[in-house]
C-alpha cells in the first residue's frame, strides 16, 4: 500500500510549501527590526506616521505582529498533524503572508490611513488564520483542538479592542491585557503538552531516571486556575483578590514545571530552552501578582510573560520545528545556542529594567540582546526555511526501493 502523502504536489518556491517557513522567517526578522525601530521611537529620535503612541505601537507589534506570525506558523504546521489533512501551501499561504504584511504597513502608517482603516486591514490576518484553522479542525473532526481556534478568535477580538481603545481613548489597556492573557493561555496549553512529551521521548533513550509526568488532571486544574486568574487580571488588575489568584497561579505553574524533569535535559539545548521558557510563566504570574499589591510596577510581570515566556518559547519551537520539518537533525547548532542565550539575556534585562532598579542602559541592553536573538535566528535559519526539505534516511530508502 502506498503511503499517504503529507504534501500536495507542489512545484512553487520552498518558502511557500509549509506554513512555518514564511511566517517563522518574517515574524523573526520583523521582531528584531521592530525593536530596533522602537528604541529611537520611544526616546523621540525617530518618528513614525502611526496613530499609536510609541509604547502602544511597540506592544501592538510584538503581540499582533511578530507573535501572531509565530502562532500562525505553528498552527499551520501542527494542524495537519492533528487532523491528518494536507497543509495550507502555495497561493492560499501567500494570501496569509500578504495579509500579515499589509497589517504591519497599515499600523505603521495609520496616522495617514486613519485608525479605522488600519484596524480593518490589520484584522485580516487573524481572521483568515482563524477561518483556515476552523476549516481544518471541522473537516478533520478534531474537536479536541477546537479550543485553539477559539483562542485565535479571542486574539482577534483583542486586536480589534486594542485599535478601538487607542483610537477612541488614546491608549489601549484592556486589549493589551486580553492579548497577553490569550497568548499566555496558549503557552500554558501547548507548552504543557509539547514540553513533557519532547522531554520524555529524549529521556527514555538516555537510560533510567525520572521521566516527566504526562498531561493529566493536575494540568487541567492548572489551566482552569490560569483562566480564572487571567480573567480577574484583565477586568480588575489591582487588589488583593486578583493578586491572590495570580500568586496562586505562580505556585501552580512552578510545580507543574517541576514535574517535567527539566533538570535531566541539561545536555540537550533544544530541550533545556523549552523548560527555561516555561519558567517565565510562573515568574510572570508572581511579578504580576506582586504588582496587584502595588509592590512592583506592572511592566515587570508583563515583560516576564512577553519578552520572557512568549519570545523564548517561540524561538525554541521555531528552531526545533524548522529543523524537524525540513528533514534536518534535531541538534542545536552554535548559532542556535547563541539565539537562546541572547533572548534569555534580553528578557532578564528587560524584566530588571521594568522593576525600576538598575541603570537606564538596561533598557537598551535588553532591546539590543532581544533584537539580536531574532535577527540571528533569521540569518541562521534562512537557508533552512527557504531551501528544499532534506530527505531522511527512511525516505531515501523508500525512494531507492
Amino acid at each position: 500500500m502506498a503511503p499517504i502523502p503529507r504534501l500536495r504536489s507542489y512545484g512553487g518556491p520552498a518558502l511557500l510549501s509549509y506554513g512555518f517557513r514564511p511566517l517563522y522567517l518574517i515574524g523573526a526578522l520583523y521582531a528584531g527590526v521592530a525593536v530596533l525601530i522602537w528604541l529611537p521611537f520611544v526616546t523621540g529620535r525617530l518618528d513614525l506616521p502611526t496613530a499609536f503612541v510609541p509604547v502602544d505601537w511597540h506592544i501592538h507589534e510584538m503581540l499582533f505582529g511578530y507573535q501572531a506570525a509565530a502562532i500562525g506558523g505553528f498552527l499551520l504546521t501542527a494542524i495537519p498533524n492533528w487532523t491528518g489533512r494536507l497543509p495550507v501551501q502555495g497561493t492560499p499561504l501567500l494570501v496569509l503572508v500578504i495579509a500579515w504584511l499589509a497589517g504591519r504597513i497599515a499600523v505603521a502608517t495609520s496616522a495617514w490611513l486613519g485608525w479605522r482603516t488600519a484596524m480593518l486591514i490589520d484584522g485580516t490576518f487573524l481572521t483568515l488564520l482563524a477561518l483556515a484553522a476552523a476549516r481544518e479542525i471541522f473537516a478533520g473532526r478534531n474537536w479536541r483542538n477546537l479550543k485553539v481556534v477559539i483562542l485565535v478568535g479571542l486574539l482577534l477580538v483583542a486586536n480589534l479592542a486594542f485599535h478601538l481603545e487607542a483610537g477612541i481613548a488614546g491608549s489601549a489597556v484592556y486589549g493589551r491585557r486580553l492579548a497577553i492573557a490569550v497568548i499566555i493561555t496558549l503557552v500554558s496549553l501547548i507548552g504543557g503538552r509539547i514540553i513533557p512529551s519532547f522531554t520524555r521521548n529524549w529521556l527514555a533513550a538516555q537510560g533510567p531516571g525520572r521521566l516527566p509526568i504526562s498531561f493529566g488532571a493536575y494540568d487541567k486544574a492548572v489551566l482552569a486556575a490560569t483562566a480564572i486568574a487571567l480573567v480577574g487580571w484583565i477586568v480588575l488588575p489591582d487588589g488583593p483578590a486578583t493578586g491572590g489568584l495570580l500568586l496562586t497561579g505562580a505556585g501552580l505553574h512552578a510545580f507543574r514545571l517541576a514535574r517535567w524533569a527539566g533538570h535531566r535535559t541539561w545536555r540537550n539545548p533544544l530541550l533545556v530552552i523549552l523548560h527555561v521558557a516555561y519558567a517565565f510563566v510562573p515568574l510572570g504570574f508572581a511579578l504580576t501578582g506582586m504588582a496587584s499589591f502595588d509592590l512592583l510596577p506592572a511592566a515587570a510581570g508583563a515583560h516576564a510573560w512577553t519578552a520572557g515566556a512568549m519570545a523564548t518559547l517561540t524561538l525554541a519551537v521555531m528552531s526545533r520545528s524548522s529543523l524537524g520539518h525540513t528533514g534536518r537533525p534535531l541538534v542545536a547548532t552554535p548559532a542556535t545556542q547563541v539565539v537562546y542565550g541572547l533572548v534569555v539575556i534580553g528578557a532578564v534585562a528587560r524584566i530588571c529594567s521594568a522593576t525600576g532598579h538598575g541603570p537606564a542602559s538596561l533598557l537598551h541592553i535588553a532591546g539590543l540582546a532581544w533584537s539580536a536573538a531574532f535577527l540571528v535566528f533569521g540569518v541562521a535559519y534562512w537557508k533552512v526555511l527557504t531551501g528544499p526539505r532534506l530527505a531522511t534516511k527512511a525516505e531515501a530508502v523508500m525512494r531507492s526501493a
